[in-house]
């Protein structure tokens, strides 16, 4: 399988704009550990190679165990998750399932959790991660 295109050369404007909502998440509350999470579980559920190989890597560095990342395709059964983690990945879980809806069990639990205004920077992050997912996997980017 081949790279189909760069997004970077062939639409600037769109990759400049993406790397701007990227810096806008780098100025939110969000913890490194929930962004690193987010990103992950987004790319598995995706089916991003590319983006599933960055994000470990990027979890590794600041510290995320090899446990952990592993244990993250069953993170619901898994005792390796604090409570704000677990309602950070069901959002990620069900935000990126849009199609399946966000239940109002996981909602209140994020917001009790978390706060409101935390909970709405986690939806932008599983959005921002969605989204470069998409990128990935419509272009066929791969690991190098």
């Amino acid at each position: 399988m081949e790279t189909r295109m760069k997004m970077k050369t062939v639409e600037p404007e769109g990759y400049k704009a993406m790397m701007l909502f990227d810096k806008y998440l780098s100025t939110t509350q969000l913890s490194v550990r929930h962004k690193d999470l987010i990103k992950i579980r987004a790319s598995q559920i995706n089916g991003c190679s590319y983006c599933m190989d960055k994000h470990i890597r990027e979890a590794r560095e600041t510290g995320e165990t090899e446990r952990r990342i592993y244990g993250l395709t069953a993170w619901r059964e898994t005792p390796f998750y604090t409570e704000d983690e677990q309602a950070v990945l069901a959002l990620t879980d069900e935000v990126t399932l849009i199609t399946q809806r966000v239940s109002d069990e996981t909602y209140r639990r994020a917001v009790e959790t978390l706060g409101e205004k935390y909970v709405a920077q986690v939806i932008f992050a599983i959005i921002g991660a969605n989204a470069w997912s998409r990128i990935g996997v419509a272009t066929n980017m791969m690991p190098s």
